[in-house]
């Protein structure tokens, strides 16, 4: 009986990481498999773009507000409005930036749909790193590919 040659091992690239800081609870460093295990949404978006007209995708991922809210943010729960203070601050692997107000994804306010996408398109973000998806948003500018931290700062607004 002939044996096949032994294959080469084919080293896997490790997953894209980000990082959850700021005042929070629970900090935690996260992989597109980590967001898996939160709820799932699938969104169809078309941004209009500046450079290339209309960009037509489809995204699945966990809600930002379900991952953040996990961490558990530093709100004062005798005081419901002061989560209304609390800044996110979103930044890709290219160093694009974006910042989001937690009112803009919190059920009690605007509920925004925002996604951390873990497929594009069918295609797995394993890699690459999730994307920041606001379905809402016209045009892409918040639109963040690979991203590596996600910042949540309550200090806006704070008295000295």
């Amino acid at each position: 009986m002939s044996q096949s040659p032994p294959r080469p091992s084919v080293a896997q690239a490790p997953c894209a990481e980000l990082s959850l800081t700021g005042d929070l609870g629970r900090p935690a460093r996260l992989t597109v498999p980590d967001l898996m295990g939160w709820p799932l949404h699938r969104v169809r978006v078309a941004f209009a773009c500046a450079t290339s007209g209309v960009q037509h995708h489809r995204f699945s991922g966990p809600r930002l507000y379900d991952v953040l809210a996990d961490a558990r943010p530093g709100f004062d729960p005798a005081r419901r409005k002061d989560r209304l203070r609390f800044l996110i601050g979103v930044t890709g692997t290219d160093g694009h930036r974006a910042l989001l107000t937690w009112a803009e994804i919190d059920p009690d306010f605007a509920d925004a749909p925002v996604l951390l996408a873990v497929s594009v398109d069918g295609a797995p973000l394993d890699r690459a790193g999730p994307q920041l998806v606001l379905p809402q948003d016209r045009c892409g500018a918040r639109h963040i590919s690979g991203i590596r931290a996600i910042r949540v700062d309550g200090g806006y607004g704070r008295r000295p």
